[in-house]
């Protein structure tokens, strides 16, 4: 079975078909009512139905997409409730002008809204089809991007050294090392496609933090500062834990006396806001990094949240690093 294309309920892809659907709507009434003012006319009265009518196609799609349909029958909704709302439209947009004093209502016309309300339909299918195809293959690098950072060599042996020391001295902990290298492992093999919530992102950070407080010791200082009600919003697999250990390679690791890392959730009217804040040392400032992790978190998660993201990153005037994510919640 096919996978159905992206999201439909998302706000980004309403203002876009919003947009789309009107321009369509304008160029087609310019080639019937070339004159300025008649055009605007038309214009302006067709509007007032065919902007309910694209918001009802929308939250048909949006309802017929989380009854997990296949490919084809998704495909057979989209092209059918265009129809429908197209054809709702035309009769609306009849019955006012009837009622106003004008033409009775024309079953040919409604027919003929019907069928371009489909064919508007198939085109932003076909455009939201366009986007998920486009979305796998960045998943796909982001996974193997995550594959690779977790079985560098000095991240690996790093882990293993410190499972070793800790085998005679503390098995227990030894056990623990091991047990969150394997979560991470598991973590960077999952399905890219999928989606998490934030409680999961920070479970796999905490593992992480864990292995690497077994390196650091009190070099390495954590603040976590979470929100419970911040926990159920939706991210791609594996895009905290990149931010995570950048916080840890160029804050803590390069600074002589270690550093701070804090970790901080929260809800904002309507949003969940996550920020991963580390101190910045001489060392870090000497080794800054390419941006490689942030460009690829950020794309990642603009292509699931698109225009509902809110993604900064950079020095704050206490003359931290801070990364700060809003989501809608």
């Amino acid at each position: 079975m096919r996978p159905v294309p992206f999201d439909a309920c998302h706000g980004g892809v309403l203002l876009r078909t919003l947009l789309f659907v009107h321009v369509a709507l304008a160029l087609g009434l310019g080639l019937g009512v070339p004159e300025g003012d008649a055009w605007l006319a038309a214009l302006s009265l067709t509007v007032v139905f065919t902007l309910p009518a694209t918001v009802l196609w929308l939250g048909l799609q949006c309802w017929g997409q989380r009854r997990g349909w296949g490919y084809a029958a998704h495909w057979g909704w989209a092209l059918g409730a265009g129809a429908l709302a197209g054809g709702l439209a035309a009769l609306a947009r009849q019955a006012w002008i009837a009622w106003l004093g004008g033409a009775a209502p024309d079953a040919s016309q409604a027919g003929v809204a019907a069928a371009a309300g489909a064919g508007l339909a198939a085109c932003v299918h076909q455009w939201l089809e366009q986007r998920r195809r486009l979305a796998r293959p960045v998943a796909d690098a982001a996974r193997l991007a995550e594959l690779q950072a977790r079985i560098r060599p000095h991240f690996l042996f790093n882990a293993l050294n410190s499972a070793i020391a800790l085998v005679r001295v503390d098995p227990s902990r030894a056990e623990a090392v091991l047990e969150d290298l394997a979560e991470l492992f598991r973590a960077a093999t999952a399905d890219a496609a999928a989606q998490v919530t934030l409680a999961d992102e920070l479970a796999l950070a905490s593992r992480y933090l864990a292995i690497e407080q077994v390196r650091f010791g009190e070099r390495l200082r954590l603040t976590w500062s979470l929100d419970p009600a911040a926990d159920g919003a939706r991210l791609p697999p594996l895009v905290l834990q990149p931010l995570v250990e950048n916080a840890v390679r160029h804050g803590v690791e390069p600074a002589a006396g270690g550093g701070e890392v804090s970790i901080d959730t929260r809800c904002e009217r309507g949003r969940v806001v996550i920020e991963i804040r580390n101190s910045v040392g001489a060392g870090a400032l000497a080794r800054p990094g390419l941006g490689v992790a942030l460009a690829n978190v950020r794309e990642r998660l603009r292509l699931l949240h698109d225009v509902a993201l809110q993604f900064e990153a950079g020095l704050d005037l206490r003359g931290d690093w801070i990364v700060r994510i809003g989501v809608p919640l």
